[in-house]
C-alpha cells in the first residue's frame, strides 16, 4: 500500500489534536464538509474506521487515533527533514541554527522567536526539533550553534544554562482504572507497563531518574514506544496504557477530558531546561542574541 498524502495524516493529525472535526475545522480554516470530504477518503484508502459520526459530532475511534499517533511521528519526520534541507541551503552566517527537543520546541520556543525578532529584527534561525540526545549529538558537532533540551543528563563538556523547570505529569484515559482514584503509589507506577518514548528522550530519561531516587531503578517493560509527544497522548487518550508527559503539553486534554491526570504519592517528575552550546560561550554575534533572548525569558517554573 503507498504511503498516504502527508496533507491528509496532517488533517488526521489535526482532528486528534483538536479533539473533534468542528475544532480542527476551525483550527485548519476551512469547512466541516471539506473536512469530513478528506478524513472519508483517508478511511476509504486505509481501509479503516478513523472516526465515529453521531448526532453529537464527529470524533476519532481509537482506530483512528493509534493512526494519528503514527502519523504524527511521519510527519515529524517530515518536517524534520524540510527543516534540515534549508538549513543546508541556508549560508552559514546568515542566521542562528537551532535544534530543539520536542517540548521546548512545541511549547516554549515560539515565544521565543517572538521575542528575539522584536528585539533583533533581521536576525534569521534556523531550527530543527529532535530528541534531547540528538540535540547533545548535533551541539557536539557543530552541526547548530545553541541546543535547548529538557534532560536531567546535562553534559558537563558543553557549556550550559538552566532556563527553566518542567514538570511531567501522569495520564490515563477517562475510563482507566486509574482515573477514579486520581493518586498511586510509586511503586505501582514503576510496575505498570507505560507508554514511553523513545531512548534518548528527555521525558522517558527524567521518568527514570526519579524513580530511580524514589528507590525503584526497574521500570517495567513499555507497554508501547512511540516517538512523539502527539502520538503518547492520543494512544494514551485511546486507553491502551498509561504515560508520563509534560504537563504543558497535556493540559489542553485534560481540560477538555480527554485525558485524567493522576498524582503520584510522594514524588514529583520534574527535569530541568537546559540551553546548550559548543566551547565557552557562544562567540558569534546572533548567536549571542538569542542566547541572551532566551535566558531573560520566561520558560518554566
Amino acid at each position: 500500500m503507498p504511503t498516504p498524502d502527508l496533507r491528509a495524516l496532517r488533517l488526521l493529525t489535526t482532528i486528534g489534536a483538536a479533539g473533534s472535526l468542528s475544532a480542527a475545522s476551525r483550527e485548519l480554516g476551512t469547512s466541516q464538509q471539506a473536512v469530513s470530504a478528506r478524513l472519508r477518503a483517508l478511511e476509504s484508502e486505509l481501509g479503516l474506521t478513523l472516526a465515529s459520526r453521531s448526532a453529537r459530532g464527529t470524533q476519532l475511534t481509537p482506530t483512528g487515533l493509534l493512526v494519528a499517533g503514527w502519523a504524527d511521528d511521519l510527519l515529524t519526520a517530515a518536517d524534520a527533514f524540510g527543516a534540515s534541507l534549508a538549513t543546508l541551503r541556508a549560508e552559514r552566517t546568515r542566521g542562528v541554527r537551532v535544534a530543539a527537543s520536542l517540548t521546548v520546541a512545541e511549547h516554549l520556543l515560539p515565544a521565543w522567536l517572538v521575542a528575539v525578532s522584536r528585539a533583533h529584527p533581521g536576525l534569521g534561525v534556523q531550527v530543527v526539533a529532535a530528541n534531547s540526545t540528538v540535540v547533545i549529538e548535533q551541539v557536539r558537532a557543530g552541526a547548530v550553534d545553541l541546543g535547548l533540551i529538557e534532560t536531567p543528563d546535562v553534559p558537563a563538556d558543553l557549556g550550559s544554562r538552566t532556563i527553566g523547570h518542567d514538570e511531567l505529569a501522569v495520564v490515563v484515559a477517562p475510563g482507566h482504572r486509574w482515573a477514579r482514584r486520581r493518586r498511586i503509589r510509586p511503586d505501582e507506577l514503576a510496575a505498570t507497563p507505560l507508554l514511553h518514548r523513545e531512548e534518548g528522550s528527555g521525558t522517558r530519561r527524567a521518568l527514570e531518574v526519579t524513580l530511580a531516587a524514589a528507590g525503584y531503578p526497574e521500570l517495567a517493560p513499555p507497554a508501547a514506544v512511540l516517538t512523539s509527544t502527539l502520538a503518547l497522548r492520543t494512544t494514551a487518550a485511546g486507553g491502551l496504557a498509561p504515560a508520563a508527559l509534560s504537563a504543558r503539553a497535556v493540559a489542553d486534554d485534560v481540560a477538555a477530558g480527554r485525558l485524567v491526570r493522576v498524582r503520584v504519592d510522594g514524588v514529583r517528575i520534574d527535569r530541568p531546561l537546559s540551553v546548550v552550546w559548543l566551547g565557552t560561550r557562544p562567540d558569534r554575534g546572533g548567536t549571542r542574541d538569542l542566547l541572551d533572548v532566551i535566558g531573560n525569558a520566561p520558560g518554566g517554573r
